[in-house]
């Protein structure tokens, strides 16, 4: 069995660059790529004002950061400090040219989300997107988000939806069982060396994880809607608009230090 860290990192140093051109897209000629704060009102699931008020003036990290994007626009909007974090070189690289192209105050670290080359309790504020699905030791990665958060602060991670994985996106028919085994390996790219190594968890298990990590779950978001049309201009997540108004493909988790 292929080890998941080692496969995934490879894949990204590989697919970092088609990935990146795939988020940037849609940027006019002359514009600056996208670089949204996972925290604006358009976010997945709104803004929480009750659980994060503002990112002005906080110490923030994005715990595999890849592009940068997040860490770029939550600097945007005035984080004291803004770190990433990740483990491909070649998607750090993208983060550091994303950084330099806004002008903004950010640093960019390598590291593995289950080893943060962070200090304890540094950050009030964390997040990572669409990365713990890849983390074999889930409870290591979330043990390490509590640790470099201080008691005050808050967490917020998105993943694929577990459910929505479960569909066949051509067919919309379920292709395996909800609670078969969460391991599963995913061509990206023919001409890949490596895969993609994700792990399919329940929503339950996630929650179990967190809680065990030392966190109280305040909010469970499955952000969507019924109509196809609300998903033509999401390129990243699919290319099955039918199925998303029908399944939630995003999961997001608002969490605070227990």
């Amino acid at each position: 069995m292929r080890d998941a860290g080692r496969e995934n990192q490879r894949l990204w140093n590989e697919w970092s660059d088609d990935f990146q051109a795939l988020w940037n897209a849609d940027t006019d000629e002359g514009a600056l790529p996208p670089a949204p704060c996972p925290f604006a009102e358009d976010a997945p699931g709104g803004a929480h004002p009750e659980l994060l008020s503002t990112v002005e003036g906080v110490d923030f990290a994005e715990l595999g950061c890849g592009g940068g994007q997040a860490t770029v626009g939550t600097a945007r909007e005035g984080a004291a400090t803004a770190v990433g974090v990740d483990f491909s070189h070649e998607q750090l690289a993208h983060a550091r040219a994303l950084r330099d192209a806004y002008g903004v105050d950010a640093a960019f670290a390598a590291g593995d989300v289950t080893d943060l080359p962070l200090a304890d309790d540094a950050f009030d504020v964390a997040f990572s997107g669409w990365v713990y699905q890849m983390v074999e030791d889930l409870d290591a990665a979330l043990s390490e988000a509590r640790r470099v958060l201080r008691d005050d602060g808050v967490f917020v991670f998105d993943l694929p939806h577990p459910f929505y994985e479960v569909f066949d996106p051509e067919e919309r028919e379920l292709r395996r069982s909800y609670h078969a085994s969460p391991r599963r390996e995913v061509t990206i790219k023919d001409d890949y060396e490596a895969e993609m190594v994700v792990f399919d968890r329940t929503v339950s298990d996630l929650h179990r994880a967190l809680v065990d990590a030392g966190f109280d779950v305040r909010r469970v978001l499955e952000p969507g809607t019924d109509d196809p049309d609300d998903y033509d201009d999401d390129a990243l997540a699919s290319t099955q608009p039918d199925l998303m108004a029908l399944v939630p493909r995003n999961l997001r988790f608002w969490a605070v230090p227990r």
